[in-house]
């Protein structure tokens, strides 16, 4: 475990806004769908944001930098115990990422809104194991 002293790697604030981003584009894409006619562009916008950050996701969780290291996380050791699960966790919002860009940039608004689910369960799939839910 890291002592107080130690100072936070830059990795986990940068992984950290990059899940604040991904955050906030699927709100604004949510947000969006609700209108009567929704934006495309704001929504493909959004789309190719989660997308470029879930990419990013592999590169960072660089072992020593989950909450039982002593850092401000919600980065469970799990990540690090089952590699081959956070992995697969990783290509399955990465797949979905851009399946659901693929959706968004084809203009279909009642087809993004029935991707919403499965973009949000590839999320969700990975804070079940890998995330300390503080809620």
């Amino acid at each position: 475990a890291a002592s107080s002293d130690s100072p936070e790697p830059a990795v986990i604030g940068e992984r950290q806004d990059n899940f604040e981003q991904i955050g906030d584009a699927f709100r604004v894409i949510r947000g969006e769908l609700e209108n009567d006619a929704p934006d495309m562009a704001v929504i493909s916008a959004n789309a190719e944001i989660i997308n470029a950050n879930a990419m990013k996701i592999e590169g960072h969780f660089p072992a020593g930098t989950g909450m039982d290291d002593g850092f401000d996380s919600e980065a469970l050791a799990t990540i690090w115990e089952r590699p081959e699960e956070f992995a697969a966790a990783h290509e399955r919002l990465v797949s979905a990422s851009e399946a659901f860009l693929a959706t968004a940039n084809a203009g279909d608004s009642a087809a993004v809104a029935e991707g919403v689910p499965e973009l949000g369960a590839a999320c969700k799939n990975c804070h079940d194991t890998f995330r300390l839910d503080d809620e």
